[in-house]
């Protein structure tokens, strides 16, 4: 059956969300006074996934290589505009104030950039009315029926590919090298808006492209001991969340 919805301006989604941006994106969210934060979680990655593994080479695509001691790994990192309550651009009608230059993720929901994550309307923000309208957001054959949102949610999958390395290189200008491990937990670094801008600044000068040669080792960090163990004797540089410094913070997926 085709998923119906249409957005009755409840304005839900607009208020303490973590927002994901693009490089150029979360530029212009610290420009514009917002706080940016950086979401890191990293994979195990001893070899190459099997080529019908679509989920596996999902997460590839959006993660640069990187060593924690002597296991491979890839690192997820995702920018993340930040706030309490509402958003800043939200209006008291609960418009949007900057409707025509929005972040892509906010024309993509409530649709899913995930190609392997179905829309549930039961974990969406959206009240029951909004599922209950005639238009359509998806298709029978879970193409999306409205094209800005078809647009977006390419948009925003192509970003996360295409600055998968690019993120990498911001990483390493921040000194960021620790991250939580995926489906476990990630590590959240907050850094001040003005080295952050700058470190953007540079990171999108570059561009880059592939890896480096000489990236830092990666520590992973967990809350759970088992975890540890099992980490740091596949070679893993490991770290407990309670050790983590100032200016990080460690936020668990899984009960310790």
């Amino acid at each position: 059956m085709p998923l119906h919805f249409s957005c009755t301006m409840c304005g839900r989604c607009c208020h303490g969300l973590r927002l994901p941006l693009s490089l150029a994106e979360s530029l212009t969210w610290i420009e514009n006074g917002g706080s940016v934060e950086v979401f890191c979680e990293a994979i195990p990655w001893p070899e190459e996934p099997a080529a019908d593994n679509g989920l596996a080479w999902h997460k590839r695509k959006r993660s640069f290589l990187a060593a924690s001691g002597s296991l491979p790994v890839r690192v997820i990192v995702t920018l993340v505009a930040s706030f309490s309550g509402a958003c800043p651009n939200l209006r008291e009608d609960m418009g949007c104030g900057i409707y025509e230059r929005r972040p892509t993720a906010c024309r993509v929901y409530p649709a899913e950039v995930n190609p392997f994550i179905s829309v549930d309307p039961a974990i969406k923000l959206c009240p029951p009315e909004a599922w209950q309208q005639r238009e359509v957001l998806q298709n029978d054959d879970g193409t999306w029926a409205d094209p800005v949102v078809a647009a977006a949610v390419v948009r925003r999958r192509e970003d996360d590919y295409e600055e998968a390395m690019a993120k990498g290189d911001l990483c390493a200008r921040l000194g960021i090298t620790e991250a939580g491990l995926s489906n476990e937990g990630t590590v959240v670094y907050s850094p001040a808006p003005a080295h952050l801008r700058e470190a953007l600044e540079a990171t999108l000068a570059a561009r880059a492209t592939t890896g480096t040669e000489h990236a830092p080792p990666w520590t992973l960090v967990s809350h759970r001991l088992r975890t540890m163990w099992l980490l740091e004797s596949a070679g893993a540089r490991a770290t407990q969340s309670v050790d983590l410094a100032e200016g990080r913070r460690f936020v668990a997926f899984v009960d310790a």
